[in-house]
């Protein structure tokens, strides 16, 4: 039986997540899905409940999952933590913790929302962009790092951005093997021109890239990287990159689709087994108030199971399911325009479910 940790975590996150358990139930009393569903803390929850962000018993139930669900971390109420207690370091931590390396970040444009982008229909039209992103290495997690006093009085901060070459071959090839199931053209995206770690980073993945002959690799700078992506987003398909510059890209991606309330994403790691979760954060001003988007942790639901739990039948029936939500013109606030009926966070969730029992 497969084993799936839920971790709804702070803010939106408690409200998106049980619409998300709500598709579950479906799968599990309607279609056969067999799985043991655990609920643990994290983040200012994880804080709350336990006094660190990534409690022990967390943990060990995430160490035992097949697949963990998340919903967001974070709130006002938490910045005067010291840093190593905040909600984000226990999200730094069990993608650490758990070796969750290869961070998937679809921008995928329903053509329902072309009018939500924020760029012409015609430019974003039946985009379709993999964003393969780095993230247990690079300047997040590199040493040393701090803050320090200088002889002269001045406080200096420091981070370290290293990446060793196996870091660099995993990735690389997690992307080509993702890149072979679409339309077979990869983009590394690094910044070989100034940094040192970006001169490795491209040798390694022209020398990995020998391994996949049918895969097309080019490399682009992350400055151009970001602006061929509000200029012409449809010429990419797969694009891979180091930590820091995936957490910038792929949120600039989101955008072109409408709305970052959209977007899923799954982390994994070398096993497949895999941490799902929408790419928004957990957006206190609006926590509570019942109009957050669960969409995208719906579609993280679509992930899991198409990704860790090997049930690409249920997976596709979840994403047809939101795509046909959004054809009869429900919308959350956030993608709502003149002409489509807008709905709170609960009743986007029953009329997935609505769809789904059909």
């Amino acid at each position: 039986m497969k084993k799936i940790v839920v971790l709804p975590g702070d803010g939106i996150g408690l409200e998106i997540i049980a619409e998300a358990k709500k598709i579950i139930t479906v799968l599990q009393e309607h279609y056969g899905f067999v799985a043991e569903i655990e609920e643990a803390y994290i983040g200012g929850a994880g804080y709350d409940h336990a006094g660190h962000p990534f409690p022990e018993e967390t943990k060990v139930l995430a160490q035992a999952a097949d697949a963990i669900l998340l919903g967001a971390v974070g709130g006002p109420q938490y910045e005067a933590l010291p840093r190593e207690l905040r909600p984000e370091r226990g999200l730094l931590a069990i993608r650490s913790e758990l070796d969750l390396f290869s961070n998937l970040r679809p921008a995928l444009l329903y053509e329902e929302l072309a009018n939500a982008s924020s760029l012409k229909p015609e430019i974003v039209s039946n985009l379709d962009i993999m964003i393969v992103r780095e993230l247990t290495g690079g300047i997040y997690f590199g040493e040393p790092r701090g803050i320090r006093t200088l002889e002269n009085g001045e406080r200096e901060g420091y981070n370290t951005l290293v990446y060793k070459e196996s870091e660099i071959e995993r990735i690389a090839h997690s992307a080509f093997a993702i890149a072979i199931k679409r339309d077979k053209r990869l983009c590394s995206v690094d910044k070989a021109n100034v940094l040192e770690v970006s001169e490795l980073w491209r040798e390694v993945m022209i020398r990995v890239g020998k391994d996949y002959p049918e895969v097309e690799l080019s490399h682009m700078y992350v400055d151009n990287a970001a602006m061929q992506l509000v200029k012409d987003p449809k010429q990419f398909d797969v694009m891979v990159t180091k930590n820091l510059f995936g957490d910038v890209l792929s949120d600039a991606a989101a955008m072109l689709t409408g709305s970052i309330g959209m977007l899923p994403s799954a982390s994994l790691d070398s096993h497949g087994k895999g941490m799902y979760e929408p790419i928004h954060g957990s957006a206190p001003d609006i926590a509570g108030k019942g109009i957050a988007n669960p969409l995208a942790t719906i579609l993280s639901v679509s992930m899991m199971l198409r990704y860790s739990l090997d049930n690409i039948d249920l997976a596709d029936r979840v994403e047809a399911a939101v795509k046909s939500v959004l054809k009869k013109g429900l919308r959350t606030a956030d993608i709502y325009e003149q002409g489509t009926t807008q709905v709170g966070t609960v009743e986007m969730g029953d009329a997935v479910v609505a769809e789904l029992l059909r």
